[in-house]
């Protein structure tokens, strides 16, 4: 194991624990909304992706519907704060298209994965 230099700094645990800065929804349409979400400690843009996602989730039962179709995600980091703006289309059943989600499955395994939703 080659030894650290002098300007390298062993991580800690707490960098590795997510910081979830919170959730801004924005209804672009009945059905259609964005989620623009924040936080540090992500390992990589997907982590962020998947705030997103929870946040879709948990804002589409809120809404007393039981599904959402992903649209797109925009990540960027910047001085250690990943953002990610995703647009999801909401929906009482199951719609059309390949990147569906079930709100309760997902903001099920949100819950256990300790992402918080909307």
């Amino acid at each position: 194991m080659m030894p650290l230099a002098a300007c390298e700094t062993v991580p800690t645990a707490e960098q590795f624990i997510p910081d979830y800065r919170g959730v801004e929804t924005q209804l672009l349409a009945d059905d259609l909304v964005q989620f623009n979400v924040s936080m540090t400690n992500a390992l990589s843009a997907q982590d962020v992706a998947n705030y997103a996602e929870c946040a879709a989730a948990g804002y589409t039962l809120i809404r007393g519907w039981g599904f959402a179709r992903h649209l797109r995600t925009n990540v960027n980091e910047e001085a250690g704060v990943w953002a990610a703006d995703a647009v999801y289309t909401i929906s009482p059943a199951l719609p059309r298209g390949i990147k569906t989600i079930d709100a309760e499955v997902v903001a099920a395994s949100c819950a256990e994965k300790g992402i918080p939703t909307v």
